[in-house]
């Protein structure tokens, strides 16, 4: 059923001269029984600008900040107590018996895997433990046995002789150590293969150098001369030639650098015309030869007399003899 309006509306006037109120016309009972009628139909679409909108691919939401999102993860930090002692890890029971001079950071890691260290009484086995630095240490009889049989060997070193590792052309001044060549051997022990088992240089000395050189099995020997905190002193015989310049032996002294980091002070001074004689706390590569370098000279010869309170002596060149029990660096 088609309702007809009596009235149709007017077509508005081209020029309004005011404000147009437009009330709105109440629906006809006809189209009201239509509209119930009729079967329920969608929501019409909204306006164009609103449907063309809603056809468009949405984007997606902008994820948060990287920081925002990494504050939002972290686990908030544990905060400790007030008044709460902060945890004590301790600190490796190998590197507190090398600190304490027991023996080597590898021979501590040695005999506790071999069950022959106690805690404050306690048998400890398991590498990486960890102790209080102030705990009590001891060893088992079986290691002070062991410790007691090691060797520190002195050798009087001669030019060709590489105190480390061999090089091509060279030998390792270790293939020295044999029973032919043993200076003390009607009053030391007598030499055992053995020994040289472990056998290291504790300290370089030049292929072109001669002089006193240490070699030992004994970890607490090799971390007193050459350990980070050494204070042992080591006393040459410098033979150079050159002129010296202006200044030069307050340089030798103290004032030098090499590869960027300065000399610890040394002890520098002539003893004739063309030598002189130096004591130096440190051991850096050719150390002495660059350092007459840097002013003006050049070593012709070079020989290490002492080490700490140990002295090279009378010892032949080319031999070598144990360390006494009354010796020490």
């Amino acid at each position: 059923m088609v309702s007809i309006r009596k009235n149709p509306p007017q077509p508005a006037p081209s020029r309004i001269a005011g404000t147009l109120k437009v009330k709105k016309r109440a629906p006809e009972p006809a189209a009201e029984e239509a509209a119930a009628e009729a079967p329920h139909e969608p929501a019409r679409p909204p306006a164009r600008e609103e449907r063309g909108s809603a056809q468009a691919p949405r984007k997606p939401a902008r994820p948060p900040a990287r920081e925002e999102r990494s504050r939002a993860q972290a686990p908030a930090p544990r905060e400790t107590p007030p008044g709460a002692p902060a945890p004590a890890e301790g600190v490796r029971l190998s590197k507190v018996m090398a600190d304490r001079g027991i023996c080597s950071r590898r021979e501590a890691d040695e005999l506790i895997a071999r069950g022959w260290v106690f805690v404050d009484g306690k048998r400890v086995s398991e590498l990486g433990t960890r102790i209080d630095p102030s705990a009590g240490i001891t060893l088992a009889p079986e290691a002070r046995r062991e410790q007691a049989q090691r060797v520190t060997i002195l050798l009087h070193k001669p030019v060709g002789y590489v105190s480390g590792q061999p090089e091509p052309g060279f030998e390792p001044a270790v293939s020295l150590i044999g029973p032919h060549n043993q200076f003390d051997r009607d009053t030391a022990q007598r030499f055992h293969p053995s020994q040289l088992k472990n056998l290291a240089p504790a300290g370089r000395l030049d292929i072109d150098s001669t002089g006193l050189l240490v070699l030992t099995q004994d970890g607490r020997v090799a971390r007193q001369l050459i350990g980070e905190n050494s204070g042992i002193d080591k006393e040459y015989l410098v033979r150079v030639e050159g002129a010296l310049v202006r200044d030069g032996l307050e340089l030798l002294n103290h004032g030098l650098e090499l590869d960027g980091r300065k000399l610890r002070p040394a002890q520098v001074e002539w003893i004739n015309d063309d030598q002189l004689r130096f004591v130096l706390r440190e051991g850096r590569k050719r150390q002495i030869r660059r350092m007459c370098e840097l002013v003006g000279l050049k070593v012709i010869g070079l020989k290490r007399v002492r080490i700490g309170r140990v002295r090279l002596g009378d010892l032949p060149l080319g031999q070598w003899r144990y360390l006494r029990e009354d010796e020490a660096f």
